[in-house]
């Protein structure tokens, strides 16, 4: 299995540590839980977008998607 990439193990942990921020957030705000298809897409796209901000600037990974999820909804 590989560690990195796409498909490695790393990037799934990121994924769903996205989905958990996620899911938190909508029953913080009250909002109707998406489905789950819907809320792993969501969630992939938040990593991938942490990715670039974090090749940018030089950040933490964890850090950013926090901040992400937390203006995403």
């Amino acid at each position: 299995m590989a560690i990195f990439g796409k498909n490695g193990f790393i990037r799934k942990q990121e994924i769903a540590f996205a989905k958990r921020l996620l899911v938190w957030k909508y029953e913080n705000s009250g909002a109707a839980l998406p489905d789950d298809a819907a809320l792993s897409a969501h969630a992939e796209k938040v990593v991938d977008e942490a990715h670039i901000i974090a090749k940018r600037s030089g950040n933490n990974v964890a850090e950013i998607l926090k901040n992400l999820v937390n203006k995403k909804i």
